[in-house]
């Protein structure tokens, strides 16, 4: 472990250190040697066969360590192996927003109504990809959709489902009035992409979150970072493991959806993670606004979907949606997270802002989730990010 040192200082300073809040202190951060001994031990105990951790300090990428293997045929999983961001891409497309917020194209609270041309119902489907967006027709008789604006769905509070597809109906439905409550859904997001594709060229929009998002990837040197698949891709990609230990082959999508369709590496996305968390790319307003408690999540857990609210003393009174993100405040001060998760894949990302922290985990196996919390805990010591809400007891499990 790396040992603290205190400067020599007159003994007025050293009190003013000593009398500072518990919010702004965080403990050493642990040497590689003994991440990697709790790594390995973390992979034994939830039989992972593969984790990839890096670390920021201050705003820059101090550790990037890959672990174990990336497919079934036993190939070493790689710092530059691409993995699935899975629903980390939803943090990457509000720094995007965030971006044409800065630049005028966006408001964050105008109705997207306002950015269209025309009807949102009267869109019909993408003619390259049916299934890209959400069938707005749908909506042509509830007006609820009206309201909805680029803050609600980054804040998913509009009322939709996790995605149209899942409803019993298969149709797109508005389950609560658009702002009032956080109830998780890509397909909010998806609305949003929407109108940033289709809106009023006049106004700056009609463009392609593809090439936006790239704008940044060759900004940060994130070579091999991509909202699709690319034809040609080199074979240094992770196949993925359940939670029966089945592998599954990384599925190669084809088409830019905001909710989760990004490839990466962890050397890669710990670049963006430091830009994020030190506000690199975005104006002071949108960095602060980002992570900025939004709208009160009073659910027990994030999934099932559309839970009671707890009981006013039982709630969380820290956690917030940001946008993108999850805020919440801590032993060490304010903080954001992100998870990302399907079968196979499991992701975190924890920062806290005071110190300019984070500690970024990606795994192409689903079982290593059960061992987040206590790697997050061991290299950024007690932060207060609110797994239980984000995992309930599903963590870990297809």
């Amino acid at each position: 472990m790396k040992t603290l040192k205190i400067p020599h200082l007159p003994l007025a300073a050293l009190c003013a250190v000593f009398s500072l809040p518990l919010a702004v202190v965080a403990q050493t951060i642990p040497s590689t040697a003994a991440i990697d001994a709790e790594v390995g031990k973390i992979m034994t105990r939830t039989h992972a066969k593969g984790m990839a951790v890096a670390v920021i300090d201050h705003g820059k990428v101090d550790y990037v360590q890959a672990y174990g293997v990336r497919n079934a045929k036993g190939d070493p999983l790689a710092t530059d192996t691409v993995m699935y961001g899975a629903s980390l891409t939803k943090t990457v497309f509000a720094y995007t927003v965030m971006q044409l917020v800065d630049q005028g194209k966006l408001k964050l609270d105008t109705p997207i109504k306002d950015d269209l041309d025309n009807p949102l119902p009267s869109y019909g489907p993408d003619p390259v990809f049916p299934d890209k967006y959400g069938p707005y027709k749908d909506l042509a008789d509830d007006p609820r959709w009206e309201r909805i604006t680029p803050r609600m769905c980054l804040t998913h509070s509009t009322g939709f489902s996790n995605f149209w597809f899942i409803e019993p109906d298969q149709k797109l439905h508005i389950h609560f009035e658009p702002g009032t409550r956080f109830s998780y859904s890509g397909e909010g997001l998806i609305l949003l992409q929407f109108a940033i594709e289709h809106g009023r060229k006049a106004q700056g929009l009609g463009l392609d979150l593809g090439d936006l998002t790239k704008v940044n990837f060759d900004r940060l040197g994130m070579t091999r970072t991509s909202l699709t698949w690319r034809n040609g891709q080199d074979p240094n990609v992770a196949d993925g493991w359940n939670d029966q230990g089945q592998p599954e082959p990384h599925e190669k999508r084809s088409k830019v959806r905001v909710a989760g369709s990004m490839n990466t590496t962890i050397s890669d996305l710990s670049k963006f993670t430091a830009a994020l968390v030190s506000g690199d790319g975005l104006s002071a307003a949108s960095s602060a606004e980002m992570i900025k408690p939004q709208l009160h999540i009073t659910s027990p857990h994030q999934f099932p979907l559309f839970q009671p609210d707890l009981p006013v003393n039982e709630q969380r009174k820290d956690l917030y949606a940001g946008l993108g993100v999850v805020v919440f405040d801590g032993p060490q001060g304010h903080g954001f997270f992100k998870g990302g998760h399907d079968g196979h894949t499991a992701n975190t990302m924890v920062c806290i802002k005071a110190s300019e922290r984070c500690v970024l985990i990606l795994s192409n196996d689903v079982r290593s989730e059960a061992g987040f919390a206590e790697l997050v805990r061991f290299i950024l010591g007690d932060t207060g990010v609110p797994y239980d809400w984000e995992y309930g007891d599903q963590a870990g499990k297809s």
